[in-house]
């Protein structure tokens, strides 16, 4: 009997395909039906990542259209207004793969590429002068309208988590440094865009310490590893690869100072990143130089 009533029920499903066009899609040798919706799924897009292009407006265009480097969206150094709004040129569909992060890793996952949209902004990163001083050049106003208002709409359809919005510098830390000591980060932030800690919170874990006083360097790697800074070494050294690390992380939250130093502030800052964002993690002590 009741494989009698399954046989019934399969008919009638079958039949409301073959008659309701609305769910029912006529392709090249099939129909595909589209009745059922499957549960476990969600977006490809998780990540929203920004870049600079270390170039001028025709030199980016000229990249990330003709090589082997690409982007979703190219905002230009002084995009067009349109009605009163901003125009950025888009260069992929959102629903292809750009070729904007290359090798890249966040909070456990890994090949950004796959599973992200990049952002390109011109601007020229930064430059070095003969005694080495490094100049970084500002956004402009009208790039960081533009900035804005895509990042919203992106945000918004695809449901992208705050930690989830990245600079190039996050993800590939040991390569990269875009989008720079200069991006917005905190102003974004205020707007929705991306993350950024509570200064009650940062002021409760620098626990009256000194901002560079040093901070124990194991504990600050294990506070990173935890963020997302996957690639964090937790061995307790201030070597090269952990000072990067480290300079990627102040880059976006404590940008006056990107020297990649293991300081208080810094940990502080993660702290509050991390009671703010992610899951509890097992205690990390707050260790107090000699």
């Amino acid at each position: 009997m009741k494989k009698m009533m399954a046989t019934a029920i399969l008919a009638v499903m079958v039949s409301g395909c073959a008659t309701s066009p609305t769910e029912t899609e006529e392709r090249d040798g099939y129909f595909a039906s589209h009745t059922f919706t499957a549960v476990g799924q969600n977006e490809r897009v998780r990540y929203l990542v920004m870049h600079y292009t270390a170039l001028d407006d025709a030199q980016s265009l000229d990249t990330l259209t003709k090589e082997q480097v690409s982007a979703h969206y190219l905002i230009p150094h002084l995009p067009e207004s349109r009605r009163g709004k901003p125009v950025v040129l888009q260069l992929v569909d959102e629903n292809k793969r750009a070729w904007h992060a290359g090798v890249s890793n966040w909070n456990g996952r890994s090949n950004l590429n796959d599973t992200s949209i990049g952002i390109e902004i011109v601007n020229p990163g930064f430059t070095d002068d003969m005694l080495g001083h490094r100049t970084w050049y500002p956004y402009n106003e009208k790039q960081i309208v533009a900035i804005a208002a895509l990042a919203k709409d992106i945000i918004h359809r695809y449901q992208i988590m705050p930690d989830n919005v990245l600079g190039h510098s996050d993800i590939a830390p040991l390569r990269k440094q875009d989008p720079g000591k200069l991006f917005p980060w905190e102003r974004l932030a205020a707007m929705g865009i991306g993350t950024w800690p509570d200064r009650a919170q940062v002021s409760k874990y620098l626990a009256n310490r000194s901002p560079y006083e040093p901070a124990d360097i194991r504990s600050l790697q294990a506070l990173l590893k935890h963020y997302g800074y996957g690639e964090m070494p937790q061995n307790g050294i201030l070597d090269d690869k952990t000072r990067k690390i480290i300079a990627a992380f102040q880059m976006h939250f404590r940008p006056n100072d990107i020297g990649g130093n293991a300081d208080a502030e810094t940990e502080a800052i993660a702290r509050a990143l991390i009671e703010k964002y992610r899951e509890p993690m097992t205690p990390v002590p707050i260790e107090r130089s000699l």
